[in-house]
């Protein structure tokens, strides 16, 4: 046998294999097949719009914690600011309370610290709430 009729012979069962996937299906076969992959399908859509569904909501959660921390650092830095000011305030009130004598100046130095106590009092608990 030659070469050629050797290819010939191998390549001809092959054809006939091949000419055999082009036939028409039974027409209750290929709507068997239909409804197999439309349910397929429509089930790979199913799981598709409940993972995007559980991304959102772990999305969302995520993004609610990020704000809730945020909010957190922005009322700690709110109250140490107050703090801040009500120190600077207290100094001034205290040198001011420098120009009294006696009971009027230890007063006017128990009145400012209490204020600023107050505020402190205020930052604390505000910090303590997260």
């Amino acid at each position: 046998m030659t070469r050629a009729g050797f290819l010939l012979a191998a390549a001809l069962p092959a054809l006939l294999a091949l000419s055999g996937c082009n036939k028409a299906e039974p027409p209750d076969k290929v709507a068997k097949d239909v409804a197999n992959a439309t349910a397929e399908a429509q089930k790979r859509d199913e799981r598709s719009e409940q993972k995007a569904e559980q991304t959102d909501a772990k999305v969302t959660s995520d993004l609610s914690k990020e704000v809730d921390k945020a909010n957190q650092r922005e009322a700690r830095a709110a109250a140490d600011d107050a703090i801040v000011q009500a120190e600077g305030q207290n100094k001034i009130a205290l040198a001011k309370c420098e120009a009294l004598a006696g009971d009027a100046q230890r007063s006017c130095k128990d009145q400012a610290n209490a204020e600023l106590d107050a505020v402190k009092k205020r930052a604390r608990d505000l910090k303590t709430q997260e």
